[in-house]
């Protein structure tokens, strides 16, 4: 096996690694397939079908975060839920992590959005409904991200196929 051959089978693994990693927050996600892109435009022998990949490889990852954010953060606006509720979940998540492995980070997240939301609201039912809000939104950001994220490793799948057959 040569050299562009293992580059190729590592940014795979790495361009897998990354899309699990849009849903599981604990694995690095669209950064690492953006990484692993320009690895494979850089080193695996690809020339300009590399680059080609890479610029629309790239366009996908960051069109994915900025829409995981922005439709995020305008879900949790419109809602009025501050960003110390979802600070609290995100810490409650990463002990959840640890306490529960494998669902502990989704639980404890959900649990620390909703003893936040419910210590604001100072009512039960406020703090299902805005927690259940944060949760849907955040759900909705994190599909926006892994879509796009797949359409990344699509095209580098493609990419890999292109340069194979020019080869």
């Amino acid at each position: 096996m040569n050299a562009e051959a293992i580059v190729t089978v590592l940014c795979g693994v790495a361009i897998a690694v990354g899309v699990v990693g849009t849903i599981i927050p604990v694995l690095p996600g669209s950064i690492l397939i953006g990484l692993s892109l320009l690895a494979w435009a850089i080193w695996g022998g690809a020339g300009t079908t590399g680059w080609v990949v890479f610029g629309i490889g790239a366009a996908c990852v960051l069109a994915g975060m900025a829409s995981s954010t922005v439709l995020t953060g305008r879900k949790l606006k419109q809602h009025s839920i501050p960003n110390r509720s979802v600070l609290a979940g995100i810490v409650l998540g990463i002990v959840g992590m640890f306490v529960l492995p494998v669902v502990g980070l989704f639980v404890g997240f959900a649990v620390g959005l909703l003893v936040s939301e419910l210590l604001r609201t100072k009512d039960v039912k406020k703090a299902l409904v805005s927690s259940g809000a944060a949760l849907k939104a955040t759900g909705l950001g994190m599909l926006a991200e892994f879509g796009l994220a797949c359409l990344a490793a699509s095209t580098w799948v493609v990419g890999v196929w292109v340069a194979a057959v020019a080869g």
